[in-house]
């Protein structure tokens, strides 16, 4: 992965060079018979489905030119899924992602519609209603459990007072939501969950207390990460290391970023990655851009390589 992200002006080409060194590495040699459905063998043949779940990332969420968050076609879920396609036409992609969902809406419901309620109970319903042909689950959801904490003119003496309050909550709805998930998928799903990168980088634009902030939320992200990582492969579920791949630790790393002069790695690839550097309308916004995307997209793809050998 770091091999594929070094050198913040040549991201855009370097994540479409190891996209393609993926597809090409799935799809070379010779095609196996019945339309490459033999290529999973612990799936029955027919169709077999990618279900997405989580926030505003499995959406695909980006602003507008007047700056409103709008759902669209390019985010990490549909990336994932054209290299799945490619491998084998025979997948099919359910996106059930809901933006602005936290831990508790995603089971109680309440953000987005649902014939079941909830995403975790429409998840769950598809899961048992088509159990021997789903081949993969990814999800991310909590980052919008903590924000309240981390978004705004809050003051930097009461952002870790803030978030310890809601974590526990926020890792008690998780493990009913992985277990409601592993419980109506099966042992043998394969499920890929992601850590977070850290959007409040960006404050390290804003001075001296923006710096502070920034410094602060990245460790704070760090040991959240950590924990919502615990819950994951405690239920069988791999991680996308999303928090890694946007250099989100790396203060020391320099990179000269265009207006915006010299700038630790994590916080230009923050500017370049996502829409949180972004001058008005559309930003600030901390949704990954295009490239963002296609980075996260890829973190999943490596954090299982067999998806597309």
């Amino acid at each position: 992965m770091l091999a594929c992200m070094r050198g913040a002006r040549l991201l855009t080409s370097m994540v479409a060079s190891c996209a393609l060194v993926l597809v090409a590495a799935g799809c070379s040699g010779p095609a196996p018979q019945g339309g490459g459905r033999a290529a999973r063998a612990d799936l029955p043949p027919g169709l077999r489905y990618y279900l997405s779940l989580g926030d505003s990332l499995a959406v695909g969420v980006q602003p507008t030119v007047t700056g409103a968050s709008q759902p669209t076609t390019s985010g990490y879920s549909d990336r994932i899924y054209s290299v799945l396609h490619a491998h084998d036409p025979d997948w099919r992609l359910v996106k059930l992602g809901c933006s602005g969902e936290t831990t508790y809406t995603m089971i109680h419901g309440g953000t987005c519609h649902y014939p079941a309620g909830s995403q975790l109970a429409q998840a769950e319903q598809f899961l048992r209603a088509h159990r021997g042909h789903v081949g993969l689950v990814t999800i991310d959801i909590g980052a919008n459990d903590p924000n309240s904490c981390i978004i705004g003119n809050v003051p930097v003496s009461k952002i870790t007072a803030c978030m310890g309050n809601s974590i526990n909550e926020t890792l008690s709805d998780l493990r009913t939501i992985m277990g409601g998930l592993r419980s109506a998928a099966g042992p043998a799903v394969k499920i890929l969950a992601m850590s977070y990168y850290v959007p409040e980088l960006a404050g390290w634009l804003d001075g001296m207390t923006g710096k502070e902030v920034a410094v602060l939320t990245e460790r704070l992200v760090a040991s959240y990460n950590r924990l919502l990582d615990k819950i994951y492969h405690h239920y069988g579920a791999q991680v996308a290391n999303v928090f890694g791949a946007f250099h989100s630790s790396d203060f020391s790393d320099k990179v000269r970023l265009g207006r915006l002069g010299l700038l630790p790695r994590n916080v230009a690839t923050i500017c370049e990655w996502t829409w949180s550097c972004a001058r008005s309308p559309r930003g600030p916004n901390e949704h990954a851009n295009d490239t963002g995307y296609g980075v996260i997209a890829l973190a999943f793809l490596l954090a299982d390589p067999q998806l597309t050998s």
